[in-house]
């Protein structure tokens, strides 16, 4: 199944704060497994929590920010995935400006998951439920799809592809646990 951010309507974030665009999710009776989305992030304060389930946060524009609460600081920088709690009750402090980030929020009761940035070259046969999402270049897969920025694509099978050169692409994996 293929997704666009250009298409997907913006939502509130669960804490009112601002705004992200729901780009997939994936469901089983009844539960949510797994949700992608594209948050835009343009003001300090308060990080929705999400208990029970985890997070994976990837800055794709702007300088990024920091989380923290009196316990904790996580640095989220452009294109480093940053794997967390979904518990967690943090505030985020820009650093330079607005920024947009990738969210992958799933529940490791039934999955795990894994990002990775990948960057120009080969996306090597990867066996196993994946999803990928260009953020820079674009993303030629085998069978003649091609990708451009802001979109990607949730694949259930083996699959391969080559990014252009100075594309980048974030990859997800996901598990059953």
């Amino acid at each position: 199944m293929r997704f666009s951010a250009q298409t997907a309507q913006p939502v509130p974030w669960k804490n009112g704060s601002g705004v992200t665009r729901e780009l997939a999710s994936h469901a089983e009776g009844g539960r949510m497994v797994w949700r992608l989305s594209l948050a835009e992030i343009s003001r300090d304060g308060p990080f929705s929590a999400f208990p029970g389930l985890a997070r994976i946060h990837c800055i794709v524009a702007g300088a990024g920010h920091v989380l923290s609460n009196a316990g904790t600081r996580l640095e989220a920088r452009l294109m480093e995935p940053l794997a967390f709690d979904g518990c967690l009750e943090l505030d985020c402090c820009l650093r330079s400006g607005a920024c947009k980030a990738f969210n992958v929020i799933y529940n490791p009761q039934l999955v795990s998951a894994e990002a990775k940035v990948l960057s120009d070259g080969r996306v090597s046969n990867a066996a196993g439920g994946q999803v990928v999402l260009v953020v820079s270049g674009s993303l030629e897969l085998s069978g003649g799809d091609r990708l451009i920025p802001g979109e990607g694509i949730i694949m259930e099978n083996a699959a391969s592809g080559e990014i252009s050169e100075g594309g980048a692409v974030i990859q997800v994996r996901f598990q059953p646990v």
